[in-house]
């Protein structure tokens, strides 16, 4: 049988329930994280820290942007 390749390299692309489900725990811990940051950014008056959160507040924005093109792959 040679007509079951191409399902197997569309199903390939997509995610389960499972990892679903573990990409948006992960997406929401990290927007919970740059939630955090940009508060403690605004609060805090020592410059070497004001860099590190800022960092990160760069940093977890891309990483949101990345997670959010996996979900993009997971099933409906």
């Amino acid at each position: 049988m040679t007509g079951g390749g191409n399902y197997g390299s569309i199903m390939d692309n997509r995610y389960g329930a499972h990892e679903t489900c573990d990409l948006h725990e992960i997406t929401a811990f990290k927007a919970l994280c740059l939630t955090k940051s940009k508060t403690m950014q605004a609060l805090v008056e020592d410059p070497e820290l004001k860099a590190l959160l800022q960092t990160d507040i760069e940093q977890s924005t891309r990483q949101l942007k990345e997670l959010d093109s996996l979900l993009a792959n997971s099933v409906h």
